[in-house]
């Protein structure tokens, strides 16, 4: 336990005014960044998230992760067919078309230099993933935390609309879970 951890702890008990530390990290441990980064992965491996991180290179679709309805494809995005064409700044029912197409801001596949693939892989291979910049879009732990956080895109998984389900834990507690993740020195398990 570093010295200045000790104090904070132990100032209440002779007298003395504890000061908060929320920018010093302190290391959860191995076992707790494992449990931590399962939540994660179990977040990320949901339809909110893994159909637009798939195995291939077609999005996929609703709840059940089904090929996307109009066959697109990356080929046809890099073609000219833009994902916005169809997916607009906010969900088609928002606007007043019932059934059309989800919307948030920038919606699209992840760039092909950032080929995240969040379908088909363990845990320890979808850690081992974000972890490398080569895969992750040239990311460091601070800028992969600043996009689960605050991505409009990531933030619309938790409001999706319509009857589409969101991730098992609550955006707050996937951030928390990220945070202790990287805290633990971004262990796989």
């Amino acid at each position: 336990m570093s010295t200045l951890r000790a104090l904070v702890i132990l100032a209440p008990l002779v007298g003395l005014t504890a000061v908060a530390l929320a920018d010093e990290p302190v290391d959860p441990g191995p076992e707790a960044g494992r449990r931590a980064f399962l939540e994660v992965a179990g977040v990320l491996q949901s339809p909110r998230c893994m159909n637009c991180h798939p195995a291939g290179d077609a999005p996929l679709q609703g709840d059940e992760s089904r090929p996307h309805a109009m066959n697109v494809t990356r080929a046809s995005i890099e073609a000219g067919l833009a994902c916005t064409t169809c997916h607009q700044e906010r969900n088609s029912e928002v606007v007043g078309v019932r059934g059309g197409p989800p919307g948030a801001p920038r919606w699209g596949l992840p760039a092909r230099d950032m080929p995240l693939v969040f379908q088909g892989l363990t845990p320890s291979q979808l850690c081992e993933q974000l972890k490398d910049p080569e895969r992750n879009g040239h990311k460091d732990a601070q800028a992969l935390l600043e996009h689960v956080e605050h991505d409009p895109l990531v933030l619309w998984g938790w409001q999706p609309g319509g009857t589409r389900t969101t991730p098992r834990l609550s955006h707050g507690a996937f951030v928390d879970a990220w945070k202790t993740w990287t805290a633990a020195n971004r262990v796989c398990p």
